[in-house]
């Protein structure tokens, strides 16, 4: 049983690819929590994917046990959190179960969008918060600029910035000698009703639902009968322990420790993230505060390409839904692609992540339809309704006015690139609001609608900025815009799978280009095939692929030009009662493509 004043819970925060994962590696490897054999590259980076793009998707927690200098021993919760904007929501839900961070900078890279991001949301959860200088052992490393930039950007001293290598383990007694000096400990009364914060679940094969909480006040055993407050379910604790990283069963959690218990929990949708865990007698009256729950924001539809395959689609989404809370899906039919799902993601990041888990995992190949945003449609008759697929769209005559989401987006770019940034935000309907300088580096603060980002803005930004640029971006409410939907007609048929919602002075280019894409990927038939871009009754753009023909005129050899024209009339009217009853194949490749966000 540890002391609650020797326990210390904090989590690592910083940009992309600043170093988190490699310093927990550290900090495991120096505190013994793994032998040299069982160490890996990222070893809280657990899926295959998190390892081979860098990243890490899934909060990851491990206890650690540390002798200090002064002879006293510790306990070290880590919790080391994702970097990329998607992924803020996991950032923000660990935040609440510790009370500091260290905060990790690139000592060569500097102050990013997402470290400021990251710090905000540590010093809003009211953290200590400890600079740690990463990548220290670099030709390009500058300690002094990026303290200074870390004052004048993020106004938190850091004249006692440790200077580390992760890579190298340069540094790293500093490191944990200044979580046990200069992190506070958790308080929590021993004596008080069980008080635990649901942090995290997810499914396992074998053990069912394996919840992370967080011991508030009282105390976790085996054996006791749980509460869930919000969900009012009970079950019984079949075991408790904590990760080491490896699973650790222990007799039980005291005020201040983090640590999972398994319950014989079917499903992660019976744990709500955020919940309070209390005793089913003498339990606690008030639960904790919890998060706010995750909102989707970009919603697109999942088809398999093999109409044949919907069944296994099922099961791979629920399997997935069963350990990422923030993904939401429902079935919806298509006729241009048959059924599928309608899934809501966090962001395009997000989206990717699970389409490629989807097709790697369950070995489904996917269509997936254009990316939209959820808009809110005003009636004129006084309701309200969300919109999440154009298809759905209602009878324009009856809408007064649709409303958009919109962003808030932070963007940090060396000064040479600014102009391209700000050309680049104007396109996409921004409003500016704020443009600081922190050295040599501009900080734009941007009012953008969702719309217009989330089709190709972030590669768009790299590539104006050669990859220089770091965007953060957080929802900002909803405004009114002058948006129409735009279907795409093929042979006089409108294909729903295809039709966007657009700004209406966006409408003309954006159709064009469609209509100019299919044209290409569309064969040719016996007939004429218009491909038209339609707002309501009006065409705004139109291609036609013109019809495959046969010579009929091949065996008139002289005599009266009308032999000719008799032969080319009829071939013209079976022409014309062909395109009336024909049926045009759009290949799946050309919905592929016709998708991809290049447009």
């Amino acid at each position: 049983m540890t002391k609650t004043e020797n326990i210390r819970n904090f989590s690592i925060v910083a940009h992309i690819d600043h170093g988190k994962s490699t310093l927990a590696d550290r900090l495991i490897q120096m505190t013994g929590g793994l032998s040299e054999r069982e160490m890996t590259e990222q070893v809280l980076d657990s899926m295959d994917i998190e390892k081979e793009r860098g990243i890490t998707i899934k909060a990851q927690t491990v206890r650690l046990d540390y002798k200090a200098a002064d002879g006293e021993e510790y306990v070290l919760n880590l919790i080391d959190t994702p970097g990329h904007v998607d992924f803020a929501y996991e950032v923000s839900k660990s935040m609440q179960a510790v009370e500091g961070s260290l905060l990790v900078v690139d000592a060569s890279q500097g102050v990013e969008a997402q470290t400021l991001a990251n710090v905000y949301q540590a010093i809003e959860a009211d953290h200590e918060i400890v600079p740690v200088l990463n990548k220290i052992d670099l030709p390009a490393a500058e300690p002094e600029r990026i303290c200074r930039q870390i004052e004048d950007v993020i106004g938190i001293d850091a004249s006692e910035a440790i200077h580390t290598s992760a890579k190298s383990g340069l540094g790293m007694e500093d490191v944990l000698e200044a979580i046990v000096t200069r992190l506070p400990a958790p308080k929590g009364d021993r004596d008080a009703p069980l008080k635990a914060l649901l942090v995290d679940s997810w499914y396992d094969a074998y053990l069912g639902v394996v919840v992370l909480v967080r011991i508030m006040d009282g105390t976790l055993k085996k054996g006791q009968k749980i509460t869930m407050m919000r969900a009012g379910a009970t079950y019984p604790v079949d075991r408790v322990g904590v990760f080491t990283p490896k699973m650790v069963q222990v007799e039980e959690l005291g005020p201040g420790e983090l640590g999972f218990l398994t319950a014989s929990i079917k499903q992660v949708r019976d744990t709500n993230v955020g919940d309070t865990i209390t005793t089913e007698r003498a339990g606690a009256d008030e639960p904790l505060p919890g998060y706010q729950p995750s909102v989707p924001v970009v919603f697109c539809g999942i088809f398999p390409v093999d109409a044949a395959e919907f069944e296994d689609l099922r099961a791979a989404v629920d399997k997935l839904a069963l350990n990422d809370a923030s993904f939401s899906h429902e079935v919806e039919t298509s006729a241009a692609l048959g059924f599928g799902f309608r899934c809501g993601f966090l962001g395009l990041l997000h989206l990717e992540i699970i389409t490629e888990r989807l097709e790697r995992e369950y070995d489904i190949s996917l269509i997936t339809t254009a990316p939209s945003v959820v808009y809110k449609m005003l009636m004129k008759d006084g309701t309200e309704m969300e919109m999440h697929n154009p298809a759905d769209m209602p009878d324009v005559m009856k809408i007064e006015h649709i409303e958009e989401p919109w962003i808030k987006a932070t963007i940090l770019v060396p000064d040479e690139y600014l102009g391209d940034v700000l050309k680049l935000c104007q396109e996409r309907r921004g409003v500016q609001v704020d443009l600081t300088y922190a050295g040599t580096r501009a900080m734009v603060v941007y009012k953008l609608p969702l719309n217009e980002v989330v089709f190709d803005f972030y590669d768009r930004l790299k590539s104006v900025t050669k990859g220089y640029a770091s965007f953060d971006y957080s929802i900002d409410g909803y405004e009114p815009g002058n948006l129409v939907k735009m279907a795409v007609l093929v042979n006089d048929e409108p294909v729903d799978a295809l039709s966007v919602i657009v700004h209406r002075d966006k409408a003309e280019p954006r159709g064009r280009s469609m209509c100019e894409k299919l044209k290409e990927l569309i064969p040719q038939h016996m007939f004429k095939v218009p491909i038209q871009a339609a707002i309501g009754g009006r065409i705004i753009a139109r291609e036609t692929i013109s019809a495959l023909r046969k010579d009929v005129t091949a065996k008139c050899y002289g005599g009266d030009v009308s032999r000719k024209r008799k032969l080319l009339d009829k071939q013209k009217a079976g022409k014309k009662k062909m395109r009336q009853f024909g049926k045009v194949d759009i290949p799946q490749e050309a919905f592929i493509n016709a998708l991809k966000m290049d447009s």
